[in-house]
């Protein structure tokens, strides 16, 4: 560990960290919000703590915990904690008490808790004379939870785009055949994406060009893991499904999204009497008209998180519709160079880069050879 000199840099080094921890407990927080706390004495990280799971302790009674087993007098401690200590009780006591039970004097806080029931923390601390400071590498706390508060403010599933492409922006070589395009490390970075979502979204391009199972294929799942549904998004439903997996092996999790006029058909009563779930989305002139297909997943399936793998149709709509709340980018140090390749965005009319859809880089590393980047919409 490293002392810091700059109030600004200690803080911010030390959050930074927090931020990196509650990452891990994404997988299975849910519906509550991901968080990370880390407990500092003297310039040095002491005692380490984030949510793991949802009805487990909170990061910071992990961390206090941490600190307790390991003998430390937490009244010489500042704790970090990327998300306001709640001041309710739900499944776990309020962590403001454990706060003041622990001796704990002072406490950096990284973004205010949206939650109505469970804010107030800060000044409640602060009235039992804990010196509270906050706002420290806000942007990047408030990213942590951006999941949480799309469950708490809107009806719908939480949209994550994935998509893995080279330098020059081609997810496909010019034919559309499945091909490896990032790295064995990207590859397994995107199984553990799948593995904390509730469905997998494609396009129809995709499901008839990859014949994809969109299965988690971790060498390691939990004994009550459910593989996420697969949701197909095609104005045509396939006349060939016998043909393709998730229409004759995985019948009973498969979704197809789709128009009226297709919902009527012949195939789609064929699809339907093998298990698979037809609905219906409205339509305008430029196609399917997404949200209530997120929203139909949150509230019929109780499906909380969605990963969509493309192809680039596909996720240029959910991008001009809104409905992208994080987009991760697997870039490969490759080049296609040819124009025909497919596109890693496709079927916008835009023509002018003033018109262009705005994203702002939320977090990015290193995945094998190649760069895992992490981007929002801009304005959130």
């Amino acid at each position: 560990m490293h002392f810091f000199h700059s109030t600004h840099s200690f803080y911010e080094t030390f959050m930074s960290r927090a931020v990196e921890i509650a990452l891990r407990g994404r997988n299975r927080t849910a519906p509550n919000p991901s968080v990370g706390s880390v407990m500092v004495q003297d310039g040095h990280i002491v005692a380490e703590g984030y949510h793991r799971f949802c009805g487990g302790l909170h990061a910071e009674r992990e961390c206090i915990a941490d600190a307790r087993a390991k003998g430390v007098d937490m009244s010489k401690c500042t704790l970090f904690v990327t998300l306001e200590p709640c001041n309710h009780y739900g499944k776990t006591p309020p962590c403001t008490e454990g706060i003041l039970q622990a001796g704990i004097r002072q406490v950096v806080i990284g973004t205010r808790d949206p939650n109505p029931k469970a804010a107030g923390g800060l000044e409640y601390l602060e009235s039992k004379g804990v010196k509270v400071e906050q706002g420290i590498l806000e942007e990047q706390c408030k990213d942590l939870i951006s999941d949480f508060l799309c469950w708490q403010f809107t009806d719908r599933a939480y949209s994550i785009l994935k998509l893995a492409s080279t330098i020059d922006g081609k997810i496909a070589g010019t034919t559309g055949a499945q091909e490896a395009v990032s790295c064995p490390q990207s590859f397994a970075d995107v199984q553990r994406l799948r593995s904390m979502v509730g469905a997998v979204i494609v396009g129809g391009n995709t499901l008839r060009e990859d014949n994809p199972s969109l299965s988690c294929r971790l060498d390691v799942l939990p004994e009550e893991f459910k593989q996420p549904k697969a949701v197909v998004v095609t104005g045509h439903l396939p006349e060939n499904h016998e043909d393709y997996i998730l229409t004759s092996t995985r019948a009973a999790d498969t979704i197809f999204w789709t128009s009226k006029e297709q919902e009527t058909t012949e195939i789609a009563a064929q699809l339907k009497n093998k298990g698979i779930e037809i609905i219906a989305l409205p339509r305008n002139e430029k196609g399917l008209i997404l949200e209530s297909g997120f929203k139909i997943l949150r509230k019929k399936h109780g499906i909380l998180r969605t990963l969509c793998e493309g192809g680039g149709k596909l996720a240029c709509s959910l991008a001009e519709q809104d409905l992208v709340d994080e987009f991760v980018m697997y870039q490969t140090p490759r080049i296609l160079g040819n124009t025909a390749g497919r596109p890693n965005f496709a079927g916008s009319d835009n023509q002018l880069i003033s018109e262009a859809m705005n994203m702002r880089i939320s977090r990015v590393e290193q995945s094998g050879r190649d760069l895992k980047i992490v981007f929002k919409p801009e304005g959130q």
